[in-house]
């Protein structure tokens, strides 16, 4: 149970970490699409797209939390 928990863990917290990270990559790609006046509809849609990325990335990181969580009580069982 342990080393399915800990796998389950790794990959929700490195899928996390990456999203969120991809998220600000096409948000800032958003706010140079805003500045050089480029239509609303591509620079809108595009930060709309990072914003959901990036809480998706949050998402999965903080159910990486729960999991270690569950790992540590485990180990204070124990």
């Amino acid at each position: 149970m342990d080393k399915k928990l800990r796998k389950k863990w790794l990959v929700y917290a490195v899928s996390g970490i990456l999203l969120i990270g991809f998220g600000l990559s096409l948000l800032g790609e958003s706010i140079i699409l805003k500045i050089t006046e480029n239509s609303f509809l591509h620079w809108f849609g595009l930060g709309t797209m990072a914003l959901a990325v990036i809480f998706a990335g949050l998402s999965f990181f903080g159910q990486a939390v729960v999991f270690k969580g569950q790992i540590d009580q485990d180990k204070k069982r124990d």
